[in-house]
């Protein structure tokens, strides 16, 4: 029977290609892993075009290519535990599953990462530990990480963030105010942050919890 979704996963892979990517891991990830499994029911014509998708409570998945810049610059190798703040609808989160040794999300909206834990069990993506709550102070009781991927922005990295990443370890983030963003890619040193290279510019939404925006200031006016 044909497929009722419009494009296929090579699409997608063309389009990282077009991007920059070179990660040949990465790239094979994003071939095996169904994006249409992990966008809303109503949205599955955007699943293999290049673009963000709503997800409902003022947030979007982060556009492929993004993801995949941001992914790219974690340099994952395969035995990574990795920490992944904003776990959206979780397509981001199966790519790093499928690229480090272990992956803890943590989403700050119940109802999203309902559906997020839903997505990834149907695809038999076993290696997530799934967390919601506030991502702005990560997961300390997993710490520390080798890789830190933040899918939302602040002016600065929170410092619980840098504390849970392992000497040497890599922490990609947008840095700004929300709206428009450098995403950048840092190095944990002895006495902090090293900021290795800006990856690209993008809008972001706000990142919010204690070490963030709080709660009415999220989203910019």
């Amino acid at each position: 029977m044909a497929s009722c979704v419009p494009g296929e996963p090579d699409d997608l892979v063309q389009a990282l290609t077009a991007a920059g990517i070179r990660d040949e891991r990465l790239l094979e990830a994003v071939r095996t892993t169904p994006r249409a499994a992990f966008v809303p029911a109503g949205e599955p014509a955007a699943a293999y075009l290049d673009v963000p998708v709503a997800i409902g409570q003022g947030q979007v998945t982060t556009q492929p290519s993004l993801s995949a810049l941001m992914i790219e610059g974690l340099d994952l190798r395969g035995s990574e535990h990795v920490l992944e703040v904003g776990t959206g609808l979780g397509f981001q989160t199966a790519l790093l599953a499928r690229l480090a040794a272990d992956v803890v999300s943590i989403e700050i909206r119940p109802d999203i990462a309902r559906q997020a834990h839903m997505n990834l069990a149907r695809q038999g993506v076993r290696n997530v530990e799934l967390r919601v709550g506030d991502g702005s102070g990560g997961v300390p009781d997993r710490a520390p990480y080798d890789a830190v991927l933040v899918s939302a922005a602040f002016p600065e990295v929170p410092e619980p963030l840098i504390a849970q990443t392992v000497p040497r370890g890599r922490l990609v983030q947008p840095i700004g105010p929300g709206g428009q963003e450098e995403v950048v890619c840092f190095e944990r040193t002895a006495s902090g942050l090293a900021r290795l290279r800006v990856l690209t510019g993008a809008c972001f939404v706000r990142l919010q919890g204690r070490y963030g925006f709080p709660p009415d200031e999220a989203e910019p006016p």
